[in-house]
């Protein structure tokens, strides 16, 4: 497909949020006149509608398969990128086509690829250093990509890469929980349990067959108890502020998908050597994890750092064909719109995932 053209959505520099992303708001202006006793005002509409960029199709290189694009999901990581809150750690190149999960069908691969052929139906996760995934095609790399079942939706299986793999690492290695449900029966503490990664944590939890307590807003209720959750709190009530079990337990491990809470609001509510997983730590949160390792106390704030694994996504995959998680979507937009996706995401209080779609 070398030469062809295809539609994409970039930002140029750091920060801006929707604006970056090329898009005009919509604005009105009045205009008042003062005639002898009479005052006339006009009302000037002036629409702009997002620019959308046109760039080369990108070619597939040595073990990368090039994929046109059929979903794309959003996570906070991605407007946080273009914020600049993590350039130490993921300096970006511009322009930029963010987001890094999507599913679509294989179009060219590369020399050395041996694992797929055009017309494979896939999910993959993409380079955060690079992201592409706003766009109509996207180049990823052999070893992060699978092969997604007919059974699997294209929307389903692109909202897993990051969620659903966060979920599943805190929950297997810090946490320790054996999904198969032979381990010893934890109590665990899923916060924000109706966004991206919380709505995969209580699912793996309760096929890890442990005791979940959850926490959302009011609306959510309901939809969080429908994943299994065995305990819900409203996080704007006294009780959920505190994080207390109804029952009594003490949590074994928290799964922290919220922001803005520090160590010392769980730490009454953990077990003698339970954990607190942060997946978005933040300066406090790697002190304090730094301070409770030299102290050496038994609870311990573990900060998270994903590392994507093929064999986990398919795990996952795999999870989502058989029935036993279920992806759940809050909102699909087109390509066309994806600044309102960008929009949602960034006010933060989706109801599982957000998809694009070409």
């Amino acid at each position: 497909m070398a030469g062809k053209l295809m539609h994409a959505l970039q930002y140029d520099s750091y920060g801006g949020g929707v604006a970056g992303l090329k898009v005009f708001n919509l604005y009105f202006f009045r205009y008042r006149i003062d005639c002898s006793s009479e005052v006339v005002s006009y009302y000037f509409l002036i629409t702009v509608v997002a620019f959308h960029v046109q760039v080369p199709v990108p070619s597939p290189k040595n073990n990368e398969v090039l994929v046109k694009l059929e979903a794309t999901s959003l996570n906070p990581v991605d407007w946080k990128i273009q914020k600049g809150m993590i350039r130490p750690f993921l300096p970006r190149k511009f322009p930029c086509i963010p987001a890094t999960d999507v599913a679509g069908e294989v179009m060219e691969v590369g020399s050395g690829v041996k694992n797929f052929k055009a017309g494979d139906k896939v999910v993959a996760v993409l380079s955060h250093l690079t992201g592409g995934g706003l766009a109509e095609f996207a180049v990823a790399s052999e070893k992060l990509t699978v092969k997604r079942p007919q059974e699997v939706g294209a929307a389903e299986a692109a909202a897993l890469p990051v969620a659903g793999l966060t979920a599943l690492q805190a929950l297997t290695n810090p946490a320790g929980l054996k999904l198969d449900g032979t381990g010893k029966q934890a109590n665990i503490l899923v916060t924000a349990a109706s966004g991206g990664v919380g709505h995969y944590a209580v699912q793996l939890a309760k096929l890890g067959n442990a005791h979940v307590t959850a926490t959302c807003g009011a609306r959510n209720i309901d939809f969080v108890k429908s994943l299994g959750a065995d305990e819900v709190l409203d996080y704007k009530t006294p009780e959920g502020a505190a994080f207390k079990s109804p029952s009594g337990k003490k949590y074994d491990a928290v799964i922290h998908c919220a922001n803005g809470i520090p160590f010392s609001a769980f730490e009454p509510n953990l077990s003698e050597d339970g954990k607190v997983i942060d997946i978005t730590p933040g300066p406090k949160a790697m002190w304090t994890y730094a301070v409770k390792k030299v102290t050496m106390s038994k609870k311990q704030l573990v900060p998270l750092l994903l590392i994507p694994k093929a064999e986990n996504l398919e795990f996952m995959v795999n999870l989502v064909k058989q029935g036993k998680v279920k992806t759940v979507i809050d909102s699909k937009h087109p390509l066309s719109k994806a600044e309102n996706a960008w929009a949602k995401s960034i006010d933060g209080h989706a109801t599982g995932k957000i998809i694009v779609e070409p």
